[in-house]
């Protein structure tokens, strides 16, 4: 056992029989110095690897200390033998010493002869790769077995940990096997590799050819005054250089072929020009970067629109999930079932169309608007066959062009105004087009290559759900905007509308200034509507007017609730309530129509004649329905309820809901029916501030209905103050804005006695109804 100062190898291995150079640090310095002290120039070269010494070094002599060619400072040093790695000792200088033990390796074994000509062969085979001949007679020559097997320290193609391996190993037989081996393996490797050098080099000489064919075919073709088509060797630049998806790149590349094969006279050359244009104008790997930035999003959605608070929160929880997944290396957002495609359904007015540009500013992105009204051609969403004279692509590929990226907000416009003609049904067209689960793979007509709709934020409007065919809309995340509040209608007119209109009259705020309270009145009195286009109508009519005031007067005009009659008129909807229920047979009942939810009356009298029911005021089949049960209702159970047997038999009775112009059906008036065949046959009128809404049964349950959100919005629009519903509807008054909620008296009843003892007026009389009824 030896004691010996320790050289650490960091980029080297050092095995018995080698002689390599060692560049000097304040480590490896240390070394030499403490064993060049020591007379007799011996120290252990140990392998380090990622700072951590083996248990196996070799014992090495220093030949010589100088500079390299670089001008480093550099020792030579010549393995003798292998050394166990004892406990640390000290020692002289700042070198560290161990004890190191000599390593005895056994004879070779008979299997170690073998292995030795296997490994001197394929040793043989990878130098003659390389060409290093004088290496293959050196190696010819050795006859030591270990020294065969430690020659391997200077093989390029094998790693330190290798190396460092081979160093520990404790026989000759050992080491050759690992050398075959690993030997074996890099022959493989060099032979893939060599295989894939030659298919490059192959595919390079083909592309080199056909360079050199084409040019000489256009030089031919040049003396003999049959140039090619003009710009067919500018597609093949264009579409070479264009960054194209793979699959996309194989078609242009194919079609340019059939264009330089393609004489000016034929009119293909020109079906494909117009292919390869529309193909290099399409953004294929174009994206714009997100908005990660919630707060922002959310004070661009809130600055444009006051409420529709569903929909912000949708596109904000969209980019939400994107930050985190940004946040996590999660990649983007992209393939199949990760498209957004929501449903955007409200009455006119309410800003469905330009809720879309302000997503789009929310999120960062580009917009662009598809109007589908009234579009009846299958062709104009999914593109033409190229066959066809005047081919084009589908709105959807000339939006995406438009927009110049693959991940704009699109919005299609009046979704449910589609209709299919004799070329198709382009709402059966839509579906893959509105599917998070196929748009990843769309393919257009015209096109006829894969297009990844998947990043496409697509927006769709309606106003009516149920014109939406169901699988289309199924398709689809539907929000519901079912209309503004009249504080929230003030608010609007007063930050968008007013300021709008002002500007487009020439007008400015010192001008004219429209009091809040008149904008209120507006609201309330003369457009009564979901939405907000009758207020911006009215506003501009102001504002005309103003203008030709200001022409005689410069003074300043203030507009306020006292003076709006002066430029509006007299108010066109006041509340009627009273007026209408004040004779017996008429109750107030709510309903949904196109534009948002409405209020209608309706009446029923008696008179002599056949025994039976009239019924006008175009009812749709489920409202006809409706009247008979509540007819039938009230004879079978009048006398419990306290009503004259004789009042609804053996009389006509005539039942009327107005306007009788508007076609009207649907369950939801059943209990309004009852109420105003109950108020006839009791002479007891319906209390005015009362609107109800529910559907009836032949045992007097009240059935939920749909709209719940709108018909309370109309309520408080037409000034009613109390209002019926289906128990089982009380969910839905927690989407009640608040300040409707506030000012509504909302009752949620599931028996029809319950609704006729609180909305008909007390009876002179004692009455058999007398329930337990509480407001919700």
């Amino acid at each position: 056992m030896a004691t010996l100062p320790v050289l650490p190898l960091t980029d080297a291995v050092l095995l018995p029989g080698m002689v390599i150079p060692v560049t000097l640090d304040p480590t490896t310095q240390a070394a030499v110095d403490a064993a060049r002290a020591t007379g007799d120039h011996k120290l252990l070269a140990v392998p380090r690897l990622d700072g951590e010494y083996g248990s196996v070094g070799a014992i090495a002599t220093i030949e010589k200390v100088g500079r390299l060619p670089s001008g480093e400072p550099a020792a030579v040093i010549r393995g003798m033998a292998r050394a166990r790695i004892g406990s640390g000792v000290p020692g002289p200088g700042a070198a560290l010493w161990v004890e190191a033990s000599e390593i005895d390796e056994p004879a070779p074994a008979g299997k170690a002869r073998e292995l030795a000509r296997e490994y001197r062969a394929l040793v043989t085979s990878v130098l003659q790769q390389r060409g290093a001949w004088q290496v293959i007679d050196a190696v010819e020559r050795m006859t030591d077995l270990g020294e065969l097997a430690d020659s391997a320290g200077y093989a390029p193609w094998l790693s330190l940990t290798q190396k460092t391996e081979l160093l520990a190993a404790p026989d000759v037989t050992a080491r050759l096997e690992l050398l075959v081996g690993w030997v074996k393996e890099h022959l493989a490797e060099q032979e893939v590799t060599e295989q894939i050098n030659s298919e490059v080099r192959e595919e390079l000489e083909k592309t080199q050819r056909e360079f050199l064919l084409r040019q000489q075919l256009a030089a031919i073709r040049k003396e003999l005054g049959e140039d090619a088509p003009d710009g067919s060797a500018d597609y093949r630049a264009r579409v070479e250089t264009a960054d194209l998806p793979e699959k996309v790149r194989e078609a242009a590349l194919r079609e340019v072929g059939k264009l330089e094969r393609a004489s000016d006279a034929s009119p293909e050359a020109g079906w494909i020009r117009t292919w390869l244009d529309t193909v290099l104008e399409m953004p294929w790997s174009t994206r714009t970067e997100d908005n990660t930035d919630l707060t922002a999003a959310r004070a661009v959605l809130d600055a444009d629109h006051a409420g529709l608070s569903d929909v912000k929160d949708r596109i904000l929880e969209y980019l939400a999930v994107r930050n985190r997944r940004a946040e996590r290396d999660l990649g983007v957002i992209g393939g199949r079932g990760s498209g957004a495609v929501l449903a955007l359904a409200g009455p006119p007015g309410v800003g469905k169309t330009s809720l879309g540009e302000s997503v789009a500013r929310a999120l960062g992105r580009r917009f662009v608007r598809v109007s589908l009204g009234g579009i009846r051609d299958e062709a104009e969403i999914r593109g033409h066959r190229r066959t066809y004279v005047g081919a084009l692509p589908g709105r959807i590929v000339r939006a995406l062009r438009e927009a110049g990226s693959m991940n704009p907000v699109v919005l299609l416009d009046e979704v449910d105004k589609l209709s299919a003609g004799y070329a198709g049904d382009p709402a059966a067209a839509l579906l893959e087009v509105l599917d998070p689960a196929q748009n990843h793979t769309f393919r257009d007509h015209y096109l006829e290559v894969d297009l990844d709709l998947s990043d496409v934020l697509f927006l769709a409007t309606a106003n009516v759900v149920e014109a939406i065919p169901g699988p289309l809309l199924d398709r689809m995340e539907l929000v519901t905007l079912d209309g503004y509040t009249e504080d929230e209608k003030v608010a609007i007119a007063r930050d968008h509308l007013l300021p709008r209109q002002r500007e487009r009259a020439g007008l400015t705020a010192d001008e004219v200034d429209v009091d809040p309270s008149a904008l209120g009145r507006i609201a309330g009195e003369y457009t009564r509507e979901a939405g907000v286009r009758q207020l911006e109508r009215a506003l501009a009519k102001i504002m005309r007017k103003v203008a030709v005031a200001l022409t005689d007067d410069a003074a300043p005009v203030r507009v306020d609730a006292e003076n709006l009659v002066r430029y509006l008129g007299r108010p066109k909807h006041t509340p009627e309530s009273a007026e209408r229920t004040a004779v017996p047979g008429v109750a107030t009942g709510l309903a949904v129509t196109g534009a948002g939810g409405d209020v209608l009356f309706i009446e029923a009298t008696s008179m002599e004649g056949d025994p039976g029911l009239t019924l006008t005021g175009q009812l749709g089949d489920v409202m006809k329905e409706s009247a008979h049960i509540a007819l039938s209702y009230l004879r079978a159970n009048g006398r419990r309820l306290g009503l004259d047997p004789n009042a609804l038999a053996g009389r006509r009775i005539h039942l009327h809901v107005p306007a009788g112009a508007v076609p009207k059906d649907g369950p939801s008036a059943g209990i309004t029916m009852v109420t105003a065949l109950a108020s006839l046959a009791s002479g007891r009128p319906v209390r005015p501030e009362f609107g109800m809404t529910g559907e009836v049964t032949l045992s007097g349950r009240v059935l939920p209905i749909g709209g719940v959100k709108q018909k309370l919005l109309a309520a408080h629009r037409a000034g009613l103050t109390e209002v019926i519903i289906p128990a089982r509807n009380e969910p839905d008054l927690d989407d009640l804005p608040t300040e409707v909620r506030e000012a509504l008296t909302v009752h949620t009843l599931a028996d029809v006695a319950d609704v006729l003892a609180l909305a008909l007026r007390p009876a002179d009389a004692d009455t058999l109804i007398t329930p337990n009824l509480t407001p919700a």
